[in-house]
């Protein structure tokens, strides 16, 4: 099965050869990929490398947390990707974005405040999980809208934090 996963600008073809082999973009890897417990915590071998992310669903796709960087992931089969296309289809970058806590934790900083304007890749708030501290990233431009949290606070798994429009 092939798979078009698209984070931040650059889209991948994945392809599944089987449990341990996938193609990404023309290149093999033997791949190792397992949950660890009941937990959004995954470990992952790609050709003998090893690897600890979290995998969370959202609205838009997946958010994947790997070391200390959240990345938005948008993963459709080609089928799914020819009838969006057919249907002419897309995300508007003017939908307004709930930033949702990948982990429960605690909320150190939020270095934006209601109504300011930021960038794809500012750092809109760093969650503490685990004696880590995360920076989680807009994935595109616009305008916090609402902030829902303030440091100090005890966030659960999905918990929305904050809002950009």
């Amino acid at each position: 099965m092939r798979y078009v996963t698209l984070i931040g600008e650059r889209e991948y073809v994945i392809e599944i050869v089987d449990e341990k082999h996938i193609i990404v973009d023309g290149m093999p890897y033997q791949v190792d990929f397992d949950a660890i417990s009941d937990q959004p915590v995954f470990s992952l071998l790609v050709d003998g490398n090893s690897y600890e992310s979290y995998v969370y669903p959202s609205e838009e796709g997946w958010q994947v947390l790997l070391h200390g960087t959240l990345y938005q992931a948008v993963v459709e089969d080609e089928r799914e990707r020819r009838l969006r296309a057919a249907l002419g289809s897309r995300v508007a970058d003017r939908e307004e974005f709930h930033l949702r806590a990948p982990m429960p934790g605690l909320v150190v900083s939020i270095p934006v405040n209601e109504g300011e304007q930021v960038e794809k890749g500012d750092v809109l708030l760093i969650l503490e999980s685990m004696k880590m501290q995360n920076e989680l990233k807009s994935p595109r431009p616009g305008t916090v809208s609402r902030v829902r949290v303030k440091t100090g606070d005890s966030v659960e798994l999905r918990q929305t934090l904050l809002s950009v429009v």
